[in-house]
């Protein structure tokens, strides 16, 4: 028995020596029990609405209310033309948009069908069917209610007809795999560079070929841009056989150049590559690293970058968050090449964004190997 307690003795020292592995172990199941009960959400809230109102009356101002009450959607833009739409649909500043035909309450008022047109995003096939559900509700209900009353004084309320037309944009027919495959490509990423990279470093450090680098001529700089190159290629690569697959296997569109998403692809690697490194630079073993990597890069993919839950529906502080996930903004890229068929005009606040993470964890990448040598 005093052996065994012996044993359990020297456990807990061995615990207690090693506080990050404590820590992570300790943190990152609360991490996660946050992260997967306020990400993982089927409810679809804050759709971005538009309306086009060429000639508004009170009818469409009525309705028009009516979906500025709903929390499903939040009304981002009211234009007088159609053509208006094109631009806010290719930014994704709007997701849906209602289109009244012109005189749509004296259409009412005269018994003739009043004509509505519902636009919707389907590049996320679940949120483009849930918000064309709660707009046909939301008009449907409208139109019940004014026959309703129409009865109460007259009998002539049984003719009041809303005819609804329905379009789905980028993705007409919802195929999951137009949502889900350019998500695997950051996911697949990921793994490759920042996951990969830190497991590797880490190992290197723990058998300590990475300290006789440190003492070596070369300056952190260098022993940065030596350990990203082959990664990067094989990144490259990477996005390649991806594109492949997603073209040959599951036939999922590339609207866009398909130069702009190798550029934007290889720009991803770069800083996750980064992020890779800054993580190996600071943890001590190879179990630590993929902990922190896997806290770090990878869960942070799966539920915060709008891979498979949308952003949209995700309470306001964990919005905020994704704004530093890497993987929201190449989700969004790749999602508006393939899909939207966009170019670098609509995307190149996403690029920026992108390209000043790169720089920022390069640099901190860089300082932390410095931080070594001294």
């Amino acid at each position: 028995m005093s052996a065994l307690l012996g044993l359990l003795r020297k456990e807990a020292y061995h615990i207690r020596r090693d506080r990050r592995t404590l820590a992570v172990l300790i943190f990152m199941p609360v991490v996660q029990v946050i992260l997967f009960g306020f990400a993982i959400r089927t409810d679809v809230e804050n759709v971005r609405l538009a309306i086009v109102d060429p000639a508004p009356d009170h009818a469409t101002l009525a309705l028009r209310n009516r979906f500025a009450a709903t929390d499903n959607f939040r009304l981002t833009a009211v234009v007088p033309r159609v053509e208006e739409l094109e631009g806010l649909f290719q930014r994704g500043t709007v997701q849906q948009a209602i289109v009244f035909a012109p005189g749509f309450a004296d259409r009412i008022a005269r018994g003739l069908p009043a004509r509505v047109l519902i636009i919707t995003d389907a590049t996320e096939p679940n949120t483009g069917s849930a918000a064309q559900g709660y707009a046909l509700t939301v008009i449907q209900t409208y139109e019940r209610d004014l026959i309703a009353q129409q009865k109460t004084a007259s009998a002539a309320g049984a003719n009041v007809r809303i005819v609804l037309a329905v379009r789905m944009r980028f993705n007409p027919t919802r195929e999951s795999s137009n949502l889900f495959v350019p998500g695997l490509m950051a996911f697949i990423l990921t793994v490759i560079s920042a996951l990969m990279t830190a497991i590797s470093l880490t190992r290197e450090k723990e058998t300590g070929t990475l300290e006789a680098l440190l003492v070596s001529p070369l300056k952190p700089w260098q022993i940065i841009v030596g350990k990203v190159l082959p990664y990067l290629a094989v990144g490259f690569v990477s996005v390649l056989l991806v594109i492949l697959e997603a073209r040959l296997i599951f036939d999922v569109p590339l609207r866009g150049s398909l130069f702009l998403l190798l550029a934007e692809g290889l720009l991803f690697i770069l800083v996750s590559l980064s992020l890779g490194i800054l993580i190996s630079s600071r943890t001590s073993s190879q179990r630590v690293a993929m902990m922190g990597a896997m806290i770090g890069t990878m869960l942070p993919t799966m539920l915060l970058s709008g891979f498979i839950f949308p952003i949209e529906s995700m309470p306001l502080p964990l919005q905020i968050v994704t704004n530093v996930v890497p993987a929201r903004w190449f989700v969004e890229i790749a999602r508006s090449i393939m899909l939207k068929g966009v170019g670098l005009a609509y995307l190149w606040q996403e690029t920026l964004v992108l390209a000043g993470m790169a720089v920022v964890l390069l640099v901190a990448s860089t300082r932390s190997f410095s931080e070594r040598l001294a």
